[in-house]
């Protein structure tokens, strides 16, 4: 099979001949997400002709790969009977995923498109909290009863088992709906066909609360390795299953939103290449602006120390040296931490454990910067005799500045992450500039007492 990209120029020269019974032919043969890329790197006008021309099954299929605003220029512009056969042939956890960007009163046009079944899965499925796994599931799969035969589940299968989500798994359920048990599909194909469901069952399975954040399912499938999981309500009926392609693409957005967090960023609401300029601007700005007033401090702090700096300009050389060091290892820490409990290395008990960690960190890190410090001053200082008679006071200074600087910043990054999360609020947003931000100030403050110690009597 050919990937879209690769024959465009001969997509294009079809296209413009309008030699649609050839393309129809061609696309025939396409896999649905090849299809969604070519479509989407066509004008929009295109876009409407080349969806038009595929069949149904593969229109509502390709329908599912495509972005929000494709979808909508798509719903915008196809017949009132296409749409309603793309809504009723996707799959509802896809429909639901489109359905959460549409505004109220289109989503309203929507469902009334709908057939009676559909538009109640759908409505379903909509009702439950956003980032839930209930948005996520899907209600296309395979349920048996114990007591069948092996044969009978097989002939249940080839009649139902079209629509279903996936056909690696079986799930097994009572007379009231509830979830029992978990069968692989393996191990239906190889049982003899008079055996009954239940002498498979070991009632061992995983599940997941339609209540549940988006972000167990994710940790979830990462303990257990499955391609997808049984989804039931607070009595433990079956209500659908997750798959795991859908909780990847949440995954996804999970970690570019921390991403954006930690460049001081707000997560942007679509593709960068796609965010309009201002609302870029506006996102990029706010935090820009907070971390503007907070290097204001900075300078205030350099002015508080004025006459310190005046007797001793020398000690302003090394600002710059003291700042960066104490801002870069708290963002180094912040971000490690930060990652480690998105994946659930750690958790807000294991808050003593981190600290005790970074303290020995910045004690090693500091007196290794220390070391370099001192050993650069000392070396300048003997080539080119440009920090007085008072040198060695000043490379003590700073390199006790930068062992205080390095382990506060350690300390201040490893636990800022833990206070948001202990007050409710995304650990991401303790981002790397805003740690360097608060680091900054706070160091300068350690630079300027430390020397004011060392150099007192002398240079101060």
């Amino acid at each position: 099979m050919m990937i879209a990209p690769l024959i465009q120029p001969e997509i294009r020269e079809f296209i413009e001949k309008k030699e649609f019974s050839v393309l129809k032919e061609v696309f025939s043969e396409w896999a649905p997400a090849d299809l969604a890329e070519l479509i989407s790197e066509l004008p929009e006008d295109e876009q409407v002709i080349i969806f038009r021309l595929l069949p149904k099954q593969l229109q509502a299929e390709t329908f599912e790969y495509l972005d929000f605003e494709v979808q909508s220029h798509l719903l915008g512009n196809l017949a009132k009977k296409q749409i309603a056969d793309i809504l009723n042939d996707m799959s509802p956890d896809d429909r639901t995923a489109l359905f959460e960007e549409l505004p109220a009163d289109i989503l309203r046009q929507m469902l009334a498109l709908m057939s009676r079944e559909e538009r109640v899965t759908a409505m379903s499925l909509l009702g439950y909290p956003e980032n839930s796994v209930g948005r996520l599931m899907t209600t296309d799969y395979i349920a048996v009863k114990e007591n069948m035969t092996i044969a009978q589940v097989l002939h249940y299968i080839r009649k139902y088992g079209k629509d279903s989500e996936t056909l690696n798994m079986l799930y097994v359920i009572d007379d009231e709906s509830k979830l029992i048990d978990e069968i692989k599909m393996r191990q239906v194909l190889l049982a003899q066909p008079t055996r009954r469901i239940k002498t498979l069952m070991d009632h061992k399975f995983v599940s997941l609360n339609a209540f549940d954040d988006q972000e167990t399912a994710i940790q979830v499938f990462k303990k257990y390795d499955y391609y997808a999981l049984p989804v039931v309500d607070n009595e433990g009926m079956l209500l659908g299953i997750v798959t795991i392609d859908d909780v990847l693409d949440v995954e996804e957005e999970e970690v570019t939103e921390d991403i954006h967090k930690m460049a001081a960023v707000e997560a942007l609401e679509e593709p960068y290449i796609d965010e309009p300029i201002l609302r870029l601007t506006r996102k990029r700005a706010i935090w820009l602006i907070v971390l503007f007033f907070g290097e204001l401090l900075t300078a205030s702090a350099m002015a508080f120390f004025e006459k310190e700096i005046a007797k001793a300009v020398v000690l302003a050389l090394f600002v710059p040296l003291i700042i960066s060091s104490g801002g870069n290892s708290g963002s180094q820490a912040a971000t490690l931490v930060i990652r480690a409990m998105a994946i659930g290395e750690i958790t807000l008990k294991d808050w003593w454990i981190v600290l005790k960690r970074e303290i020995i960190t910045g004690l090693l890190l500091g007196s290794l910067l220390a070391a370099i410090g001192f050993m650069r001053i000392s070396i300048w200082q003997k080539i080119f005799n440009v920090y007085g008679e008072h040198w060695l006071g000043v490379s003590i200074s700073v390199a006790c500045a930068l062992l205080g600087v390095v382990m506060w910043g350690t300390v201040v990054g490893s636990m800022l992450p833990f206070i948001l999360r202990k007050l409710g609020l995304d650990p991401a947003t303790s981002s790397a500039p805003f740690v360097a931000t608060l680091v900054d100030v706070s160091g300068l403050i350690i630079y300027f007492n430390v020397a004011y110690l060392i150099l007192k009597g002398t240079l101060l």
